[in-house]
């Protein structure tokens, strides 16, 4: 039987324009762009060149300091452009897809031995998917992780719903698992009442609680904390899917099922397509056309932005939509009396109606202040951690502070609820991710 383990902190955010449970193909792409930002903590060396040709699951690119941690094409085709930025700084290698889709061979079958998984998930380009904790980083293949922690559900606003997503693709999820086990022993953290508590070969844990429950950070924090010189991975649930495909066909297929979400959808549900198809073909003309929006390439707490011309990163499940606001006026601002705007304090009356669905937009709604000592964060952040001490030992650079505080169990995506309640709008994300990036460069 499952553990279980009941959160009291946090905050669910219940926003209009949420995914039906319909899922439809994309409008194939001509162009596939894999992007290396969405790999953080690589340094790209490209190993292609333009003109090339390539088949799903050849490398396009390989991390500099760890040469056999490759990140593979989603198609075949030619490539048609390494895209790049200021100081030569990769942001894009772009294949021109075949009208047949030809893939590279790999071994059928879960070997018994974790080390060759491992050197299956390194040559196929999979690996590169496997993030670690401390860090919040693309994971090493030096490392031995003490664990692999899969979340199989994610309660970020507008999120995509794994429990949906994994209908029909079950024996391949349970195949990942297995696959993965033979690495490192794995944790499984679920929702109540999910099919998925039954997986076989997992440490299975049921987490009751608000946003952000599902953040695999949260469940590392409650099933085996990250100390000093302990390494974790952790593996997007729809990525062990990808782990299963392999080793039950032999292929590389990288096509998800994402959410296509948020107020500005005219429509909202779910399209299968592949990493690093255009948003465009995503999206389609399913999107309101006559105010300003805002495309985030994943939930609108912690995706990126991005625009119809960008490519799906490597780690996205939602494509959101939502308004930008910047030529709403409102009478009276803050202070009008209102039940359409979402308040936490209850400045609004809208906190009698709690299942109403909200719509909104991308303003601050106010200034950037000192941070005060307000308990505000403690309230939406269910981790045995003081977030507004850590916080403050990063912007002081105070590093045997912030690893006393627990920076080495956090990342950015766990702060995000606690950014969204902070009236001193603070960029918590931000600074924590600075913090991270210090603490790495000082410990190299």
């Amino acid at each position: 039987m499952a553990n279980v383990i009941k959160l009291c902190k946090g905050l669910d955010i219940n926003l209009k324009g949420k995914a039906a449970a319909e899922v439809i193909a994309a409008k194939p792409s001509k162009v596939f762009g894999l992007v290396p930002d969405a790999f953080y903590g690589v340094k790209p060396k490209i190993v292609v060149k333009e003109g090339e040709t390539v088949k799903a699951g050849d490398a396009l690119f390989v991390d500099k300091l760890h040469p056999e941690v490759k990140f593979a094409s989603p198609v075949s085709g030619k490539v048609t452009l390494v895209e790049r930025g200021e100081r030569r700084k990769v942001l894009s290698i772009q294949v021109e897809a075949d009208a047949e889709q030809q893939y590279a061979a790999f071994s059928k079958g879960v070997p018994a031995d974790g080390k060759k998984v491992l050197e299956a998930l390194l040559e196929s380009g999979l690996f590169g998917y496997m993030m670690q904790r401390p860090y919040a980083v693309t994971a090493c293949p030096e490392d031995t992780p003490k664990a692999i922690f899969v979340s199989a559900f994610a309660d970020m606003p507008l999120a995509a719903d794994f429990e949906f997503v994994v209908k029909g693709q079950e024996a391949d999820f349970q195949t990942g698992i297995d696959a993965l086990s033979k690495i490192a022993k794995v944790c499984l953290g679920v929702k109540p009442g999910s099919a998925l508590e039954g997986t076989k070969n997992a440490q299975v844990t049921v987490f009751k609680g608000k946003c952000p429950a599902g953040n695999v950070g949260v469940q590392i924090n409650h099933i085996n904390p990250v100390n000093k010189g302990e390494v974790v991975w952790t593996l997007g649930a729809e990525e062990v899917i990808f782990v299963g495909r392999l080793f039950n066909t032999g292929k590389v297929d990288l096509t998800r099922t994402i959410a296509v979400a948020g107020s500005e959808v005219k429509a909202p549900k779910y399209v299968k397509a592949l990493v690093g198809a255009k948003i465009s073909d995503i999206v389609g003309d399913n999107i309101v056309t006559d105010k300003a929006v805002r495309v985030i390439d994943g939930n609108p707490l912690t995706g990126m932005k991005s625009s119809l011309d960008g490519f799906v990163g490597a780690h996205t499940t939602e494509i959101t939509v939502i308004p930008e606001g910047d030529k709403t006026y409102e009478l009276l601002g803050w202070i009008s009396p209102r039940l359409n705007e979402f308040s936490v304090s209850r400045s609004y009356l809208s906190w009698l109606m709690p299942k109403k669905e909200y719509t909104l937009d991308t303003r601050v709604k106010g200034g950037h202040r000192h941070m005060i000592f307000s308990g505000e964060y403690d309230s939406v952040f269910p981790m045995d951690i003081y977030p507004e001490q850590l916080v403050k030992a990063i912007i002081a650079g105070d590093i045997d502070r912030m690893e006393q505080l627990g920076i080495y169990e956090v990342a950015p995506e766990d702060f995000a609820v606690a950014e969204f309640v902070d009236s001193s709008k603070v960029e918590l994300q931000r600074i924590v991710r600075e913090g991270l990036d210090m603490l790495r460069k000082e410990n190299a």
